[in-house]
């Protein structure tokens, strides 16, 4: 062994240049898997941190003990508890102080009239805490609130919306408020909580405001007094209880909202860049193992040499593998210092495009330095284990051999087990979007269905490279022609560098079909359930905001141009034991406004006691006209609703529909996600939007669009991931074209005999470059066209497994326009990536090349 070692050694040493391209991607890959771990552990500890510093003084919270989750959201919605609890808590022992904390949404506009944030994290209004130790937000600037109309804000929101001490603003509570800032505050040091805005209020104006009626809070904060423990706390506290009511911890109360942003954002931020690392691994798997390929095949002679004299197949094999583990350590260990370096410039960048990463020093956990360490070393290894056991094989009488004939694309076994693969991708497919709709079946089919486009690679490869290089002959005469045969001469070398290309341009693809099948989706969406002609919308994706106010609809219906004007609120209710979220509405004009397919029984007739349904949610709960449903609201109440409408379509509408009449005395702060305008026959779209738009200037100023301008901004938060994805993408792009950049160096370094003979005949260095160049684009070519066929044919997949798993209809889109940029993109790159192999092709000495053995 220790023979093989200084083999390797030595190899190394003599030949830098062949790994510098595996050294990159195993390098690439790790760094962003480390960063990823190390960034992921970094904000949860500061969130840690800022939570438990701005609750440090919070030793209890008393707040309901039920709270109703609909589907799809992690945080449940309680009912508020009673203010006056808070007399009877301040007279339990051991009580030092307890404040009710009142909180509701509200969204601040900036000096420049626009609202501050609302495009994702919450925007937030309560009451302003007097006891600086219960308040989280500490006083950094001004005074606290005393009259009405006076508000504290964080210290973020004020400079976002470039606001200061004295300035008078508008809060959408989601009516809209003047108000005047008389103290700036930070969160637990920082100047907010993330991108969440906060806008404390007087008590007074906080429960005017915030809450659906005086005396209500969403909890009451209690702090202990000395030798009081925060457990000893609740136990005392708990007696002094009713019915409903629970006491909690305070580090409790901060382990749950560290809990909160890590559900909410953290994992799945993480997740997110943690499945772009597994792709970036991924492709640089098949960089790496073409390498070791190439290696193994030009060391052919040097191996059987190796075995004439005495080395058996493990030593072989052994000095192959040796080569791969140092590769492996150095690029792994390198990997690591570079993803401690993307984290701390993620730290550095996060406050410059507006997230204010939470102050606090790198954390650097064991699993996120050793995972991707092993993680680098296994993929290298694991890559080279086929090139170094074939390494092994190598007989001895191959050392007599001037040249092997590479008819690894024409193989019968390899065809016939890429059929079958192809065969069971098409069955597991079909069966996970025609049959059963499963997405874990359509998943399966779809990684069946990669396995057989790298499989048959080889085998596609050679009818690829014609069928692409064809025009070549005709365009670049003999330098085409010899490009062409050139991609041709190794069709498994050809394939596997294509791979890697092929799977950065499939994940593209497939995202860029994705989104465009939700953007045509929400457009068909808008198309056939919106009837209207003019939405006032809230933000269509996020947390944040305020909602719309719920007069506005009645202050749109009074205008001479509109004909109808209806609002869409939001409850929750449990239904039958279920938490659902509710649509709050005027039935009437819902049906008028809305295209809510066959509707059994009548919406007319909801009053307070009615509810309808979608025929879904009917099938699911087993309900029908004319059924009873018993529903229990945040505020504890149950009331039992009949059953007097089962409606087609929910989209747009909800699955459950009630009036505002039935919703009153249940409700928190009102509001409205949308309102729906009509206008009256005879009324152009222009004129009807002035009016509407004016009218809504007194509540907000919010948005008003037409339909289609609705249903491209209901699809802007599909732009946005995309940009994302594309930005990620890029980095298993690069490794891509450094694996065809490495492949074509060391062809370079195999054909130097041929190259020379070549020069010798008349070839013109210009020609030489263009040569290897036009042979990077036939490789990035193949790459890319398979890549987009796979990309296309997944998006299909993922749509249609979606469309039958979800109560939804998914609409299938292609975009030829983005899917052309795609393949210009991956040509392009193909280009580039040969310039470097081919300068140094031409820059061969002519005499050297043809000497060399």
């Amino acid at each position: 062994m220790s023979a093989a070692v200084r083999l390797s050694v030595s190899s190394l040493r003599a030949h830098k240049r062949r790994f510098a391209g595996t050294f990159l991607a195993v390098f690439l890959g790790v760094a962003f898997l480390a960063g990823t771990l190390v960034m992921g552990d970094t904000l949860r500890a500061s969130f840690d941190t800022m939570f438990g510093n701005a609750t440090s003084g919070t030793d209890a919270v008393v707040r309901s003990a039920d709270a109703i989750t609909t589907p799809g959201e992690s945080q449940g919605v309680r009912q508020p508890v009673d203010t006056a609890l808070v007399r009877t808590l301040e007279k339990v022992p051991g009580v030092a102080a307890a404040a009710p904390d009142i909180e509701g949404a509200g969204q601040l506009v900036g000096k420049n009239g626009k609202p501050i944030d609302g495009q994702g994290p919450p925007t937030l209004a309560g009451n302003w805490i007097t006891d600086t130790e219960l308040n989280p937000y500490q006083l950094a600037e001004g005074r606290a609130p005393q009259r009405p109309g006076e508000v504290v804000v964080n210290r973020g929101a004020a400079e976002k919306g470039d606001l200061k001490i004295g300035d008078t603003t508008t809060l959408r509570t989601p009516d809209p408020v003047e108000v005047t800032i008389v103290g700036l505050a930070t969160f637990g040091g920082e100047d907010g909580m993330a991108q969440v805005t906060f806008t404390g209020m007087t008590r007074a104006d906080a429960e005017k405001y915030l809450t659906a009626r005086p005396g209500e809070a969403a909890s009451i904060k209690v702090r202990a007094g000395p030798g009081v423990s925060e457990k000893e706390l609740v136990d005392r506290l708990t007696p002094a209880l009713p019915k409903g009511v629970e006491a909690i911890t305070g580090q409790e109360s901060a382990q749950e909202n560290t809990d909160m942003i890590s559900s909410q954002f953290l994992t799945i931020f993480t997740t997110f860049l943690l499945v772009f690392s597994g792709i970036a691994l991924l492709v640089a798997t098949f960089s790496i193992h073409n390498t070791f390929a190439i290696v193994v095949a030009q060391r052919t002679r040097e191996n059987a040499l190796l075995r004439a004299l005495g080395a058996s197949r493990r030593q072989v094999t052994a000095t192959t593998l040796v080569e791969a583990t140092v590769v492996a350590v150095t690029a792994s260990v390198a990997g690591l210092a570079g993803g401690i370096g993307i984290a701390a410039g993620l730290q550095a960048l996060f406050p410059a495009i507006g997230f204010p990463f939470p102050d606090g020093n790198l954390v650097i956990s064991a699993l996120s330095m050793t995972l991707p360490l092993a993680v680098g070393i296994v993929v290298c290894l694991g890559s080279a284990l086929v090139p170094a056991a074939r390494a092994g094989r190598t007989a001895p009488l191959a050392a007599l051999r001037e040249t092997a004939v590479d008819t690894s694309g024409a193989s019968r076994t390899r065809a016939v087990t890429g059929m079958g693969l192809a065969a069971l991708a098409a069955a597991a497919t079909l069966s996970g979007v025609l049959v059963s709709p499963s997405l874990w079946m359509a998943g399966l089919g779809a990684v069946l269905a990669l396995a057989a486009f790298v499989v048959l690679g080889p085998v596609a490869s050679t009818t690829a490279v014609r069928i692409l290089g064809g025009p070549l002959d005709r365009l670049r005469g003999v330098t085409g022609g010899l490009a062409r045969r050139n991609a041709l001469r190794s069709p498994k070398r050809t394939a596997a560098t294509a791979s890697a290309l092929m799977i950065g341009v499939a994940v593209v693809s497939l995202f860029t079909v994705f989104g465009a099948s939700l953007k045509a989706t929400m457009d068909q969406t808008v198309s056939r359930s919106f009837a209207g002609d003019v939405a006032v919308s809230t933000p269509s994706f996020g947390a944040g905001g305020s909602g719309l106010s719920p007069r506005l609809a009645g202050a749109i219906q009074q205008l001479p141009e509109v004909d109808t004007a209806v609002g869409l609120g939001r409850g929750v209710a449990q239904v039958d034991g279920k938490g659902r979220a509710l649509t709050v509405t005027d039935p009437l004009a819902l049906e008028r406004t809305f295209d809510l397919g066959k509707v059994d029984g009548s919406l007319r007739a909801l009053g307070t006691d009615g509810i309808a349904i979608t025929r879904t949610e009917a099938d699911k709960q087993h309900l029908t006209t004319g059924d009873k449903a018993q529903l229990t609201f945040t505020d504890g109440k149950r009331q039992t609703f009949t059953v007097r409408a089962v409606y087609g379509r929910s989209e747009l509408a909800g699955d459950y529909v009630i009036t505002r009449a039935a919703w009153a005395p249940h409700r928190t702060q009102d509001s409205d996600t949308l309102v729906a305008v009509s206008f009256k026959d005879g009324v152009s779209t222009a004129a009807g939007r002035t009016a509407v738009e004016k009218a809504a200037a007194r509540y907000g100023n919010p948005e008003v669009q037409t339909r289609d301008e609705y249903a491209q901004s209901s699809a802007g938060g599909i732009d946005m991931m995309l940009t994302l994805v594309y930005a990620l993408l890029a980095l298993a792009v690069l490794i891509a074209l450094l694996g065809i950049a490495n492949t074509l160096t060391l062809a370079i370094h195999e054909r130097t005999r041929e190259l020379g003979l070549l020069r010798a005949v008349g070839q013109t260095r210009p020609q030489l470059r263009a040569m290897v160049r036009w042979e990077s684009i036939l490789v990035a070519a193949f790459g890319t066209v398979g890549g987009l066929g796979l990309g296309a044919f997944l998006g299909w997949v993922l749509v249609k497994a979606s469309d039958g798993a979800s109560d939804s209809a998914f609409a299938f889109a292609i975009p030829p326009i983005q899917l052309l940029i795609v393949a210009l993109v991956g040509v392009t790159a193909g280009a580039l990536a040969g310039l470097r192999p081919a300068r140094r092709a031409a820059r061969l000495d002519v005499l050297r090349a043809i000497a060399t053995e």
